[in-house]
């Protein structure tokens, strides 16, 4: 039995709606993928929309809208949703829409694809570790050049061409990151830990409605870099901003009651529904140290945090704006 205050799995699926694209004067349209509500004008299946279902779709939005704006959501991407373009594409515009309707978005990012493919461009293998990538001096510098340097900038070109104003910074900038060593640091190299976080540098950027994003490379007090995992990033910074939300992109649909069966997806679960199925072997592998960022993040003070599907279309509003969400929500 799970804890009390955990919901049961239930199968979903999707359905499409599509929006008409405002600057393109024609029947052609976008699509957003949309999970089944029996009672919302959201499950609608429509090759077009009317000017009067699309108002009503955005009347449906308000409630969340009215309870999320001024709040402070961290976004952690990665994975399948940072591979893709179109899925790339999708997520930009949903952060955008986000800032626009007056939520806080802080975006902090990896880059592990990337990183592969230039250390293979300059003949050296990557390497893991329990997960961790075995980082010695030169894979740190590409490190640092590939996700600072790159992967950074080319997301805030992506938000600005968009229509927000986004600033690319890095957990060494403003020392918002401390990192120090891992316990494992024999073995994995300049793999970090964050050992604190300073926001004197973010809040200005966003009480101004600015979109920081962050790669998630941070120094110690000496100055040597680190890499710092992306999910344990954004757990610690959404802690340490007070967010209402904490949301991890990935590859999976979100926690599942089977694991080999993608429709028993546990949509929401209290701490102790999750350590129960940590007990029982339910959360295994990659999923763990997911789980326990988002565990920690909510013993923080963080109101909510969620491990959302990365590879549907438009996760991030599905999980903001609906009641159906995008993956599991994981309560204090």
């Amino acid at each position: 039995m799970l804890a009390a205050k955990t919901f049961l799995p239930r199968p979903y699926t999707h359905q499409t709606l599509t929006f008409p694209n405002p600057s393109i004067k024609s029947s052609k349209s976008s699509s957003l993928c949309l999970k089944s509500s029996p009672q919302s004008l959201l499950t609608e299946t429509l090759s077009t929309t009317t000017a009067k279902t699309r108002v009503q779709i955005l009347s449906e939005a308000l409630p969340f809208i009215q309870k999320f704006r001024g709040k402070t959501m961290v976004v952690k991407y990665g994975g399948a949703a940072m591979k893709s373009e179109a899925l790339q594409s999708s997520v930009i515009s949903d952060l955008v829409l986000l800032s626009c309707i007056g939520l806080r978005i802080v975006f902090v990012h990896g880059g592990g694809p990337e990183i592969n493919q230039w250390l293979n461009r300059l003949g050296i293998k990557p390497n893991f570790l329990n997960g961790l990538r075995v980082t010695d001096a030169t894979t740190m510098e590409i490190v640092s050049m590939v996700l600072v340097g790159k992967v950074n900038k080319h997301l805030v070109g992506l938000i600005n061409k968009a229509g927000a104003t986004a600033v690319g910074l890095c957990g060494t900038d403003g020392r918002i990151f401390t990192a120090i060593p891992s316990p494992d640091s024999d073995q994995l190299g300049f793999v970090g830990e964050i050992s604190s976080v300073d926001t004197s540098v973010l809040r200005p950027l966003i009480n101004d409605n600015l979109i920081p994003v962050i790669a998630s490379v941070a120094a110690d007090g000496m100055g040597q870099s680190y890499n710092i995992n992306a999910d344990t990033a954004a757990g610690e910074l959404a802690a340490a901003l007070g967010a209402e939300k904490l949301l991890l992109l990935t590859d999976v649909a979100g926690i599942l009651e089977d694991k080999g069966d993608s429709g028993s997806l546990v949509k929401e679960i209290d701490v102790e529904g999750v350590r129960r199925m940590m007990d029982d072997g339910k959360i295994a592998g990659g999923m763990i140290p997911k789980v326990n960022c988002c565990v920690k993040s909510l013993a923080k003070g963080v109101k909510t945090a969620s491990i959302i599907d990365g590879r549907v279309e438009h996760s991030l509003l599905l999980e903001i704006l609906t009641d159906e969400g995008a993956g599991t929500m994981i309560t204090g």
